[in-house]
């Protein structure tokens, strides 16, 4: 005895899980990230001298000068680095100063 055997789906309706999967994936992954980049962007455009500052690797200073997308931080007194505008991650919060 043969099985019957049904079609397939056909079309958009066969790809409807994958589009789904995938909407979801940009809505979980893509869309906080853009978000979290667009925050960080906005942050480093608005940076000025006297603005206290976290780097990425940790040190904590007040920016001193700007030179292009340089900024002198000063970290401890008569203590100053240069660092690139990218390795600024965060300003310091009140409460951390």
């Amino acid at each position: 005895m043969l099985l019957q055997q049904t079609p397939e789906p056909v079309g958009l309706i066969g790809y409807l899980p994958l589009v789904f999967i995938l909407a979801i994936f940009y809505l979980i992954v893509f869309l906080p990230a853009k978000r979290r980049q667009k925050k960080l962007d906005d942050m480093l455009s608005a940076l000025k001298t006297g603005d206290k500052v976290i780097t990425n690797g940790g040190i904590y200073g007040t920016i001193v000068s700007s030179k292009g997308d340089r900024f002198q931080i000063r970290i401890a007194e008569n203590v100053k680095i240069d660092v690139s505008r990218n390795a600024i991650s965060a300003l310091q919060k009140p409460e951390e100063e």
